[in-house]
Formats: structure tokens, C-alpha cells, sequence
């Protein structure tokens, strides 16, 4: 079960990624283009570009959604504790092998 909650969750962010990476190179090549056709007085042809007809915005706006919708629930069990008066021993029973010391807890 851990695994598979691992791996939706590499998959989930490796998406959001992917889709802010994308967004990012049509946003850099939309203010290029338009600076090219400002600069030259020409009208750039955009419809060879890998932007060209994508809805990036959609694709980034779906996997900001999926990211801010991730069920961890490990995080319900450190909400739990962390409003305990012993956080630190509980949250050492939840992660029995760290190297923190007491005042990383804290």
C-alpha cells in the first residue's frame, strides 16, 4: 500500500513538472514571438511551434489540482500528533528510525 501511495505520488509531481515546464516554455515563447513581431514589424508565424494549438494552461491548472488534492496519510497521523503536549515521542513512534535528536522535533 506504501508503495503504491510512493509511486502516485512521484507520478503526481512528476506530472505538475512536466506541465509547469511546458508552461513555462510557451509562456518564454509567446513573449519572444511577440517581441520579434514588436521589434521587426513582421507577423511571426507561430504555427510550427510546439505550443502551437495547446492548451498548456488547462494541462498545468489540472495537475496544480491533482498535487493539491494528494491524500498523504502519513500527514493525518502527524496533525494528530503534532496537537499532543508528547509530539516528540509520538511522532519517534512514527518514524522510529531517524537520526534527529529531540530539538529537531521540537
Amino acid at each position: 500500500m506504501a508503495e503504491r501511495t510512493r509511486d502516485r505520488v512521484y507520478k503526481t509531481v512528476m506530472r505538475l513538472v512536466v506541465a509547469a515546464r511546458n508552461d513555462g516554455y510557451a509562456q518564454g515563447y509567446a513573449e519572444c514571438s511577440h517581441h520579434v513581431v514588436n521589434a521587426l514589424k513582421v507577423d511571426w508565424d507561430t504555427s510550427k511551434s510546439a505550443t502551437h494549438g495547446v492548451n498548456i494552461d488547462a494541462a498545468l491548472a489540472a495537475a496544480k489540482t491533482e498535487f493539491n488534492n494528494l491524500q498523504l496519510p502519513v500527514m493525518d497521523l502527524i496533525n494528530v500528533t503534532l496537537q499532543s503536549e508528547d509530539h516528540v515521542a509520538q511522532l519517534k513512534e512514527i518514524f522510529p528510525n531517524g537520526e534527529n535528536e529531540d530539538e529537531d522535533l521540537a
